[in-house]
């Protein structure tokens, strides 16, 4: 369940939630967005923050890119595409397409420097998430 903040931001602002479901029709349909993880606010009370600075960010930039919020029941499993681990999390998208991610709360010029590189640059592959693996030689028989 959304913090009553971040709830009020969604209907205050028409931010769409996204679901596993509806997901890939949203980013796929948009230029640019932005996606807000928040996971639990109560666990990560800075997801109230960046509740309050989102569309702050999307007025700055003239509405260049669309907001949506991340349903709590699938932030876990959305959240392994794209391999970030801080919480709350901004992902940028174009056209579905990773362009990078801003985690925890920022200084404002840091929010736009880092948005300015993001949008400015070229969709790529998305970090995922690394699996560590060890290798297990077999003894030799000699």
């Amino acid at each position: 369940m959304p913090s009553p903040l971040i709830k009020t931001m969604i209907e205050k602002y028409h931010y769409p939630l996204l679901t596993e479901e509806n997901f890939n029709d949203f980013v796929n349909s948009q230029d640019e967005c932005v996606l807000f993880f928040t996971e639990n606010p109560a666990r990560y009370p800075e997801s109230d923050d960046v509740a309050m600075i989102l569309p702050e960010l999307v007025k700055e930039y003239g509405n260049r890119f669309s907001a949506a919020v991340i349903d709590q029941k699938d932030q876990q499993k959305l959240q392994m595409r794209f391999g970030f681990k801080k919480w709350p999390s901004l992902v940028f998208l174009r056209q579905g397409k990773y362009l990078g991610v801003i985690s925890k709360v920022q200084d404002w010029l840091d929010y736009l420097e880092k948005i300015n590189a993001i949008l400015t640059s070229e969709p790529q592959s998305a970090p995922g998430f690394i699996i560590p693996v060890d290798s297990v030689v077999a003894p030799s028989t000699q």
